[in-house]
């Protein structure tokens, strides 16, 4: 009888995940979250100032945000940080009422997410288009674009060549070797340059002062009373809606980027875990970081939690331990790491003549509407939510003319038999009415509608006002041909709709 070869080592071999054993995947994962992490940390440092709290803040958040997410989330390799949609969300209530009530709203925005994400809101995905989801795209990478203009205006000129340098060694530094991230070298290189040559260029010192110590829990220092709680409550919810909002949808571009699924109601119950853990912590909260996670995921090729994890844990020790070092990092570099990341961003495709000349014009309009809502309102939970709108408002105008109505009548002129085809809701049912001849046809009339379907309670009332119209006329409606949702629901609703 053989023996088994199934020992307790096997069997925890066989828990771990299989890139464990694998040290190229510890390579990439690792220097991903170094590149990462050191993109961060001005990132951190400009949404504390949009916040109106200290810098610290806003690295204590990023660097909460990633540990706990890369546990509980649902998206691999997907960073979550201080964003600058939770700043600008939340500032107003700092800037009135201090930094006690802003901690206290992102831990209560922390419930919200959890209570939502458990009642199924990440399910609302579904409704995202994909014109709306390109245009989302696309604004995406002109935001990220946007957001380094300010650090290429007035500033040294000695600026300029070192960011067409960091730009060229990330075009070509792969050609050499792609053991290294582009990113990482273009960084590094930048620095030893400006330090070894003394350039004066603006750094990452420049833009605060980096924290000497690890945060510490504790609560908010805000009275525990009614008050409270009705003040910050609108913040929170606003906060709740637009993280969830923006994790939600970089999942998913996540998810076609490296064709692989991740739980979005894991995700979303994830956000609000780690933005509880943040808040106790003395962060600002935040949601997940897209143009990081592009850094992450498309420039540094990273696929797994260990990415994530080690983005947060690098963002500490970089700040802590390696503070005057980081100091130095000219800004230039950081910059042109954004910027590669926004050309890589942006879906060139979705502008391509071609592509122009064959798309419909609604699904442009949508698209179009989503970038300009995005760029304008500086809020890509905004843009999607106007996109999507819009894109139902197109479909439901252009599936409301697909109802049509023919007629025939018995060749003894006794009765008209009306052939109703198509989808019969609120916007082609207010058409149907119409569509009859009441004062001409005979005494029988009969409504066929084996090709439609009923889908609300519009279709059923215009459908009860045509036969009112008959009936007024003495005229009796006969309805053929329901199929058994729409008879249930005709059933359920006919003669109920309309007062007495």
């Amino acid at each position: 009888m053989p023996t088994s070869t199934w020992t307790p080592t096997a069997r925890l071999r066989g828990l771990k995940p299989e890139w464990l054993n694998n040290p190229k995947v510890w390579r990439t994962e690792i220097l991903a979250g170094l590149v990462v992490a050191l993109a961060l940390i001005p990132e951190a440092i400009s949404f504390s100032i949009i916040a109106g709290v200290d810098p610290a803040v806003g690295l204590f958040a990023s660097f909460t945000m990633a540990v706990v997410i890369s546990v509980v989330g649902g998206r691999r390799a997907m960073i979550s940080a201080a964003t600058g949609a939770v700043a600008l969300v939340i500032a107003p209530l700092n800037r009135e009422y201090g930094l006690g009530h802003l901690i206290a709203a992102v831990i209560l925005a922390g419930i919200i997410q959890i209570v939502l994400g458990s009642l199924g809101v990440a399910k609302l995905m579904r409704f995202v288009p994909r014109s709306v989801m390109v245009g989302f795209v696309n604004a995406l990478a002109i935001l990220i674009f946007m957001t380094q203009v300010p650090e290429m205006y007035d500033v040294p000129w000695a600026v300029y060549p070192l960011l067409v340098g960091g730009l060229a060694l990330m075009v070509f530094f792969p050609r050499i070797t792609k053991a290294v991230p582009a990113p990482l070298a273009s960084i590094v290189i930048l620095t030893a340059i400006t330090v070894a040559a003394g350039i004066a260029v603006p750094t990452v010192g420049d833009k605060g002062e980096l924290p000497s110590s690890l945060p510490v829990p504790g609560l908010p220092d805000v009275p525990f009373t009614l008050d409270t709680l009705t003040t910050i409550a609108p913040y929170a919810f606003a906060m709740a809606l637009v993280g969830l909002m923006e994790s939600l949808m970089t999942a998913k571009l996540v998810d076609d980027i490296t064709d692989t699924h991740s739980s979005k109601t894991r995700e979303s119950i994830g956000q609000g875990i780690a933005n509880i853990v943040t808040g106790f912590f003395g962060g600002m909260g935040g949601c997940a970081m897209i143009g990081q996670t592009m850094i992450n995921v498309k420039v540094s090729g990273a696929r797994t939690r260990l990415s994530t994890f080690l983005a947060g844990a690098f963002l500490m020790v970089l700040c802590i331990v390696f503070g005057p070092v980081v100091s130095d990092i000219p800004m230039a570099a950081l910059v042109a790491v954004m910027v590669m990341v926004s050309f890589a961003t942006f879906d060139w495709h979705s502008i391509a003549p071609k592509t122009l000349k064959r798309m419909p014009a609604g699904e442009l309009a949508v698209m179009v509407v989503t970038v300009v809502m995005v760029v304008a309102t500086d809020n890509l939970a905004i843009g999607v939510v106007v996109g999507s709108v819009t894109a139902m408002i197109i479909f439901a105008k252009r599936v409301a003319h697909l109802a049509h109505v023919s007629a025939v009548t018995d060749p003894d002129g006794t009765t008209v038999v009306y052939s109703v085809t198509g989808e019969l809701f609120f916007a082609s049912s207010n058409d149907l009415v119409g569509q009859f001849d009441y004062a001409d046809d005979p005494d029988r009339i009969v409504i066929d509608l084996s090709a439609a379907h009923i889908w609300d309670a519009s279709s059923v009332a215009a459908l009860d006002a045509i036969e009112t119209k008959y009936g007024q006329r003495g005229k009796t409606v006969e309805i053929i041909g329901l199929n058994d949702p729409s008879a249930d629901l005709h059933g359920k609703l006919s003669g109920e709709l309309t007062s007495h």
